[in-house]
């Protein structure tokens, strides 16, 4: 039985996520989590909801029991607790400074949730982690964003999972529900790189390249336990 673990469904590349994962044939069974449901339904699909920065005391079991009717999650659980299953987690969490409030509040979701999500689908047996990261992840950038997301980067590597595969998107495209002016300005002035498919690694790339190449990868043999994906590997991935 293969399981899908997956965070951050409310955003850009997480709404494509799981768009693929639930139309595609691999998982049996796809376990969002969230601070909130979606309105979607889907015979594949279980929404867990509650506070993420305490999801490592999740009682996981008896959230997916309490949207069981008829027991007919009992195989599922029994899979994870008995580590039958194969779990792959994808996480695409992610705000803005602007969005969050502050640098503070930034951090506690873009590094603490994330790491979270991860910790706790390392305890619920996940071999393979798939995370949304950007592409000037450094620790050592001078800009915060993207310090950060080089510090998550590295603090995911210490969790030793089978495989870690690190994304790292250029300017996303797509039907973002809030409107960033710097984003559609870069937008504008890069849109021609992708209609010409010039500089493929800089060129904006589209939610949904982002998130079928990491279903495809997730599905992938690999032999190195870590791995970064530039945009223009996944552009390479998609065509």
């Amino acid at each position: 039985m293969k399981i899908a673990l997956i965070s951050g469904t409310s955003g850009l590349v997480g709404m494509q996520l799981l768009h693929q994962l639930l139309n595609r044939g691999e998982y049996l069974w796809i376990i969002s989590v969230g601070r909130r449901k979606l309105a979607i339904k889907h015979g594949k699909l279980i929404q867990i909801e509650g506070d993420l920065a305490k999801i490592i005391d999740w009682d996981w079991e008896e959230k997916i029991k309490e949207q069981s009717l008829g027991g007919e999650y009992h195989e599922l659980i029994s899979a994870i607790s008995g580590k039958t299953a194969e779990i792959h987690a994808f996480s695409s969490l992610g705000t803005t400074i602007k969005v969050a409030g502050s640098k503070e509040k930034f951090y506690a979701i873009d590094h603490d949730l994330v790491l979270g999500f991860a910790k706790w689908a390392k305890g619920l047996g996940a071999e393979k982690f798939l995370f949304v990261s950007a592409m000037g992840a450094d620790t050592g950038s001078s800009i915060f964003y993207n310090e950060v997301k080089g510090k998550t980067e590295e603090d995911l590597k210490t969790l030793k999972f089978g495989y870690l595969g690190l994304f790292r998107p250029s300017l996303l495209l797509g039907n973002r529900h809030e409107f960033r002016f710097g984003e559609q300005v870069a937008t504008i002035l890069m849109k021609p790189l992708v209609w010409l498919k010039l500089a493929k690694n800089i060129r904006p790339i589209y939610d949904y390249q982002v998130a079928k190449a990491m279903v495809l990868t997730a599905n992938q043999s690999k032999s190195e336990p870590m791995e970064i994906i530039t945009s223009g590997q996944m552009q390479d991935l998609t065509q």
